[in-house]
C-alpha cells in the first residue's frame, strides 16, 4: 500500500476526533504563532493539515492567506466538512505529497510555516531532504517554522509506521544555520483513548532576511 492510500484508509476508517493525533484546542501551536506577530495578510501553510484544529484557529484570528495541505483528500474533505462551508471558504486546499510536491513547491512567500505531527514520519533521509528544500523554497526570508514531533521519549511507532524521533537540537540541526530556534518547549499531549504522547514543540525564524525580495501573498 503506498502512503496516499494508507493516509485514505486511516482518515476514511474512523471519525476524525477518534484518530490518535486529534487534538481538540491546539493551544501549543497557537502559543507559538502569537510569538510570530504575524498579520491578517500574512500567508500561513499547514502541512500535513489532515485532522488539524489549528486551522480554526487561524481562521478565527483573521487571517485571509491559509494553505492547508495533505496527502489525503479524504483527510482535507472531512476537515472542510467539519469547518462548514463558510470558513472552509477561506482556505486554499491542496491535495500533495511532501516527498514528491508538485503544487506545493509552486507557493511562494510563505509567512509561517506549520507541521504538527508530520516530519516525524519521514524515515529516510531522502524524504527529509525533499522536505527541508521545499520550505526553503517556499518560506519568504525572515519567515516563522513551527514543527512540533514525537520527542525522544515520545512512541516509535505511530498509525503502523515508524518514527523518528527529534529533540529540539536535533530540529535546528536538521533546519540548518539558515534558521534561529526562537523558542521551544516538551508536551505531553493526551491522545483521545487517554494515552499520553510526549511531543516537542519548537518554534524557527529564517535568519537572511532580504526586505523586499518576496510578495507579500503566494502565487502559483
Amino acid at each position: 500500500m503506498g502512503k496516499k492510500e494508507h493516509w485514505d484508509q486511516i482518515y476514511a476508517s474512523d471519525p476524525v476526533q477518534n484518530l490518535s493525533w486529534y487534538e481538540a484546542n491546539p493551544e501549543p501551536s497557537l502559543q507559538l504563532l502569537k510569538k510570530c506577530g504575524l498579520g491578517a495578510e500574512d500567508p500561513v501553510l499547514d502541512v500535513g493539515a489532515g485532522a488539524s484544529t489549528f486551522i480554526d484557529g487561524l481562521v478565527e484570528a483573521g487571517f485571509h492567506h491559509i494553505y492547508a495541505i495533505d496527502i489525503s483528500r479524504i483527510a482535507l474533505d472531512k476537515l472542510k466538512t467539519r469547518l462548514g462551508e463558510e470558513k472552509a471558504s477561506r482556505i486554499s486546499w491542496i491535495v500533495d505529497d511532501i516527498t514528491q510536491p508538485a503544487r506545493l513547491e509552486q507557493l511562494n512567500g510563505i509567512a509561517l510555516w506549520h507541521d504538527r505531527a508530520l516530519l516525524h514520519f519521514l524515515t529516510e533521509e531522502e524524504h527529509r531532504q525533499t522536505y527541508r528544500r521545499t520550505l526553503m523554497k517556499v518560506l519568504r526570508p525572515g519567515g516563522y517554522v513551527i514543527i512540533a514531533a514525537f520527542s525522544m521519549q515520545g512512541a516509535k511507532q505511530c498509525s503502523g509506521l515508524a518514527i523518528h524521533n527529534y529533540d529540539q537540537n536535533q530540529l535546528a540541526a536538521f533546519l540548518g544555520e539558515s534558521f534561529e530556534l526562537v523558542d521551544w518547549f516538551d508536551y505531553l499531549y493526551t491522545m483521545p483513548s487517554g494515552n499520553p504522547r510526549p511531543y516537542v514543540y519548537t518554534l524557527f525564524q529564517r535568519r537572511e532576511v532580504h526586505p523586499g525580495s518576496f510578495n507579500s501573498a503566494p502565487v502559483f
